[in-house]
This record gives C-alpha cells, sequence and structure tokens, in this order.
C-alpha cells in the first residue's frame, strides 16, 4: 500500500507529497515537529504532545496552522489512510513559503504543515528492549535552546551517525560540564548504585520528552526514589541500571556506555519495569 501523506490541506501518496523550494523549513530548519506514538490504532498521549507543539510555535512566533480540533481529525485520518495499528505520527510546522531572506516573512504568510504515519515493527523494538541497548557519549554541541523541538536537527544527526559507527543504538550528548544532558533523540536516565532514578532536570539544555514525564507519574506512582539533578559520565558508568525513554521506543534498557557494561550488562528490573507498565499511566485518545 502506497504511504499518503497531508501536506497543506492534501492527502497525498508519498511519492506525490511535496513541499515548495522556498518553504523556509527546507531553507532554515525554520520549524517544529511532534511524534505521537500509535498504539492500537489510537492516539498516546496527544493532548501534552499538542501542548508541546503549541509552546514549541509560541516560543518561535510561528502561527498554528489549524486549531487543536482540526489538527486531531488530521492525524486521525491520516493515521487510518495509513492503516497504522501500532506505530507513529509525525507532524511538522514550518513558518511557511518566503522569499529567502534570514527575518521573518510578511505577515499573513501561511504556516507549512506536513502530517505522516507509519507502523512500526512492534516485535523486533521488543527483542531488542529484551536484549538491552548500547549507547555512546558524544560532546553536546547543539544550540541553547533545545527545549523548543525544532526541525533544525544536524548536530543529532551527527550524534547518532557516530553511535551507529561505534556500534550502539544511541549517543549520550555530554555538556562542558561533563554531564549528560540527553540521548541524540530521547531522554537519558540511570539508577544508582542506592535504587535512585536519576534524569537530568528541565531547561533549556533539554527537551521536556512527553514519554519522560509519563514516566515520572510512573515512577511516582510506584513510590520509586527519584531525582532531577545533572549526573556526569562517571556516575553512568557506575549505575546499576540505565535506559532511555521516547515516544517511538517508550522505555529502553541501556546495557552498555562507551563499551563499559551497565550493572551486569543485562536489562535491568526497574526499566523493565518501566517498559511493562508505561501504558497504564500513558493517555490512550479514542
Amino acid at each position: 500500500m502506497s504511504r499518503i501523506a497531508y501536506v497543506n490541506g492534501r492527502y497525498l501518496p508519498r511519492e506525490a507529497a511535496k513541499v515548495a523550494v522556498e518553504d523556509r523549513g527546507y531553507q532554515f530548519a525554520d520549524g517544529v515537529y511532534e511524534v505521537c506514538e500509535v498504539r492500537g490504532g489510537r492516539l498516546v498521549d496527544e493532548r501534552r504532545h499538542m501542548a508541546r507543539l503549541d509552546r514549541s510555535l509560541g516560543e518561535l512566533r510561528i502561527v498554528r496552522p489549524m486549531s487543536n480540533a482540526a489538527l486531531a481529525i488530521v492525524l486521525r485520518e491520516t493515521i487510518r489512510r495509513n492503516r497504522v495499528r501500532d506505530g507513529i505520527v509525525y507532524v511538522q510546522v514550518t513558518r511557511g513559503v518566503a522569499r529567502r531572506d534570514f527575518t521573518f516573512p510578511v505577515a499573513g504568510t501561511r504556516p507549512s504543515l506536513v502530517v505522516t504515519a507509519r507502523n512500526s515493527d512492534q516485535r523486533s523494538l521488543e527483542d531488542i528492549a529484551a536484549e538491552g541497548i548500547a549507547v555512546v557519549t558524544v560532546p553536546d554541541i547543539r544550540w541553547k535552546r533545545v527545549d523548543i523541538k525544532s526541525v533544525a536537527l544536524l548536530p543529532n544527526v551527527l550524534a547518532k551517525q557516530a553511535a551507529r559507527e561505534r556500534g550502539a543504538r544511541e549517543a549520550w550528548l555530554v555538556d562542558s560540564q561533563g554531564c549528560i544532558t540527553e540521548g541524540g533523540s530521547s531522554n537519558a536516565w540511570i539508577v544508582s548504585r542506592d535504587g535512585k532514578l536519576i534524569t537530568h532536570p528541565l531547561g533549556n539544555d533539554i527537551l521536556p520528552g512527553i514519554t519522560r514525564s509519563v514516566v515520572i507519574d510512573t515512577i511516582k506512582a510506584q513510590g520509586l526514589p527519584f531525582e532531577e539533578r545533572t549526573f556526569t559520565v562517571e556516575e553512568a558508568y557506575a549505575a546499576r541500571e540505565a535506559f532511555i525513554t521516547s515516544a517511538s521506543q517508550t522505555v529502553l534498557p541501556v546495557v552498555s556506555i562507551d563499551g563499559r557494561p551497565v550493572g551486569n550488562g543485562a536489562p535491568g528490573l526497574i526499566a523493565s519495569g518501566l517498559r511493562r507498565d508505561y501504558h497504564d499511566h500513558a493517555e490512550i485518545s479514542d
């Protein structure tokens, strides 16, 4: 079946879906995006994702392309047309099409909206989770507002490629103080030797992950010790467990960092439990 994309008011076969050459997303990475999990054909944590989309648009002063109610219809129709049962839906909004100039285009320029959806190989993902993943550390060279979910992802691309070339699934980004901020496309977590779950606090230097927030709800519901604070690479090496969180992967245990085993080198009980219980605490839309 040909995949279908929504582009500025039209549902089109992927091969026919195009944006203008002077779209500011293409010219300047002047846009934002969201990735929302689809589970059983239903959106997961839609409300939180749309709230974050609104925030990103507001921070960059990009006009909403349509109301939340209208966008909800587009998301569901794109999922339906692509027959997605378990996978993701991707939403991208740019400042629109205008003559190439660094300053904002004239008032009234319409933002561009693209929505796509695809199934994921859930069996493969479960196999990966059961085995655990490797991560490597790389310098964090991103701009200073990564709390905005911008499409300007070149540093993330380089980090993810470095991870692949070193045989790892994810890169953990390290700031100038030697602390891990987050992953190339995920939030980073460790479980300390005394059993405390630790993740970097919210701020301009990490993305406020939706999956991260649901995991925190799960941790609190289960009464597990938890702390939002910075942690160093050395602390990560010494951790009992480690894991990552993201919308497309929920919770994935980390079993090695820079080639060093985490704990006993196998997925930990806490990370595996959080993955198992995640959707009990997520919001599943109708």
